[in-house]
């Protein structure tokens, strides 16, 4: 039996974050094997979702789960290849967190809806549209395949306010660059 795939999320300011990610274009079985292992290293992460460049692949995947719960498989969503193709509704500002930012969160503001062209795992187009939380998530997850990260949301003040924290993540990374 082949080796399970297994993922680890990147940090800020690891340069695969900064790279807008590529087209899949053919669904098959190795990308439905990352899909997995995306999902598995959100659950372990604690996260609600994650952007296929957050674990080092420049690869147009998103999976999410509002609910954070692995218990909950029916409230996963997964997009390939995705497509913004309306943002509307009010805006709305709210905390928001990043898997790979630990511990840094900031107000950011997003439309309440978005709509959403992409592939779904088997290949099929589809396009759904997502209200709410769900929606932010959608919206957070795209902004990583186009290379923003939330450091780019920030406000000037969330900026000085999260400072300390940004740079011991800049830290961080010398240090290991420094000794791979």
């Amino acid at each position: 039996m082949p080796e399970k795939l297994t993922l680890k999320v990147v940090h800020y300011p690891d340069p695969v974050l900064r790279k807008r990610a590529e087209e899949v274009g053919v669904v098959d079985d190795s990308v439905r094997e990352t899909v997995a292992a995306m999902l598995q290293t959100m659950y372990e992460d604690k996260g609600v979702g994650l952007a296929a460049p957050q674990v080092g692949l420049r690869k147009r995947i998103l999976v999410l789960n509002p609910s954070g719960d692995p218990e909950s498989p029916a409230e996963e969503v997964v997009l390939i290849d995705p497509t913004l193709v309306d943002l509307s509704g009010p805006k709305t500002r709210m905390d928001e967190g990043c898997l790979s930012f630990p511990g840094i969160f900031a107000e950011v503001e997003r439309p309440d809806r978005c709509t959403v062209k992409a592939l779904d795992t088997d290949g099929n187009p589809i396009e759904r549209t997502f209200e709410g939380f769900t929606s932010r998530v959608v919206q957070h997850e795209y902004d990583h395949l186009e290379g923003v990260l939330l450091v780019d949301r920030m406000s000037p003040a969330e900026k000085v306010r999260n400072k300390p924290d940004l740079e011991e993540l800049i830290e961080t990374y010398k240090r290991r660059k420094a000794k791979a």
